[in-house]
């Protein structure tokens, strides 16, 4: 009977560890199966972004466009060769008169109605390309000239409806056409959607990231060595990381703030330079990249300082010679996410003023200028559908304007890895 009973309970015993190894099986099912679905969600949520972005954006890079012929060799357009060399060759241009040239050979192709709606500033376009080419001057051709605002909403089939007999007529004959605009990666800001360009913004861009990749990162990487293998362990140095962590969640904007306080306050004249926008973002991206930093050189082995100094290495070559090689990899991953963050950023920009209309792109680090952000929250405010465009077709160029910079960062990490 005893032999009975101890048979019935190791089977129910069995039965028991059957199901909770069944149930195990089944639970790790389900967490395969929920991590797989968390990766279809964000890949379709990232395609959804392409996608959109990509349809939206690339109407952007195209503009309507005016086919106007001119003889500039009848127009008797009189200017030196000298000063198409010089500084104020646009002012001598117009002086001379260009802009009364293009309106005449405008009435006489497209009429004066379509003369009315060529853009205010498509002289500029032609006296940039007579600079370019002064032999324009002595021949005959078909300029294609940006048309209005209003006559390009025309065209999409909204805006003034009065305009749209005119568009679908110069349509007709092949005088206004939708057509890929170059111009728009070298021209800069405007106020009209049809003449605007975004080199203005993204030099503003690369001279910011270029002056906050020069602060933030030997600052913070030398701030990181030094709490890491030279700090003493006491209150002030807790109180120290302490701040540090809370500073890398503290909100873009109160950076903002600060720059606006201690570098503008410093030197007014530079408000809305690249050089105060720099130091401004990398304000905020120090504390990132000293908390990465840490983390990375406290993963160095001990077995590398100890190997190096049995050998009679002092403790800077330590420091500079094995550790921080070591750990390069991981500190360039923490510097790719502080510099994408501050790429990004439009807040801080704005408290110290990089939201001016900037006509010209900046000369150096001290002009004035604006950044891609910036210019896609300026864009996006206006009612202008054409303005809508180029801010999608903006968007496109600070992705991969992102990924390019991300993807130098992970080259130069991936040379470290591999070098080790």
């Amino acid at each position: 009977m005893t032999e009975r009973a101890s048979t019935d309970a190791g089977a129910a015993d069995g039965d028991r560890a059957a199901r909770r190894l069944k149930a195990r099986y089944a639970a790790e099912r389900r967490f395969r199966a929920l991590g797989l679905a968390a990766i279809a969600c964000s890949v379709a949520a990232l395609l959804f972004l392409l996608v959109t972005m990509i349809g939206n954006g690339m109407s952007g890079f195209r503009r309507t466009e005016l086919r106007v012929p001119v003889d500039f060799a009848r127009a008797g357009l009189r200017v030196e060769p000298a000063r198409l060399g010089a500084i104020d060759a646009l002012p001598a241009l117009r002086q001379a008169g260009l802009s009364q040239v293009l309106g005449q050979a405008a009435a006489a192709s497209l009429g004066p109605d379509g003369a009315a709606e060529l853009d205010p500033d498509a002289w500029r376009e032609v006296a940039r390309a007579i600079i370019a080419d002064p032999g324009l001057l002595q021949r005959r051709v078909v300029l294609s000239l940006p048309a209005s605002d209003n006559l390009a909403a025309a065209q999409r089939g909204d805006g003034q409806r009065r305009l749209r007999p005119l568009a679908t007529r110069l349509a007709a004959q092949g005088k206004l056409v939708r057509a890929w605009d170059p111009g728009f990666l070298t021209r800069a800001d405007s106020t009209h959607a049809q003449s605007v360009g975004i080199w203005g913004a993204l030099k503003g861009s690369l001279l910011t990231m270029a002056v906050t990749m020069a602060l933030a990162f030997p600052i913070g990487v030398l701030a990181a060595v030094y709490l890491e293998e030279y700090a003493p362990r006491n209150r002030w140095t807790d109180l120290i990381e302490v701040s540090i962590s809370n500073l890398a969640a503290v909100p873009s904007i109160i950076f903002g703030l600060l720059g606006l306080a201690l570098f503008v306050g410093l030197f007014p004249s530079w408000r809305s330079a690249p050089l105060i926008g720099g130091m401004t973002l990398a304000l905020m991206t120090m504390p990132v990249i000293v908390i990465s930093a840490r983390a990375a050189i406290g993963a160095v082995p001990p077995s590398a300082r100890d190997a190096a100094l049995a050998i009679g290495a002092s403790r800077i070559q330590v420091v500079f010679h094995h550790v921080l090689p070591l750990a390069m990899p991981g500190i360039m991953t923490g510097t790719i996410i502080g510099m994408a963050r501050a790429l990004g950023e439009t807040a801080p920009l704005l408290m110290i003023g990089m939201r001016a209309f900037v006509a010209t792109p900046p000369a150096g680090l001290t002009a004035p200028a604006s950044v891609l952000p910036v210019q896609i929250f300026l864009w996006s405010d206006e009612i202008d559908r054409g303005f809508v465009e180029r801010t999608s077709a903006t968007i496109i160029v600070l992705l991969l304007f992102l990924l390019a910079m991300n993807g130098l960062a992970i080259h130069l990490r991936n040379r470290f890895e591999k070098r080790l």
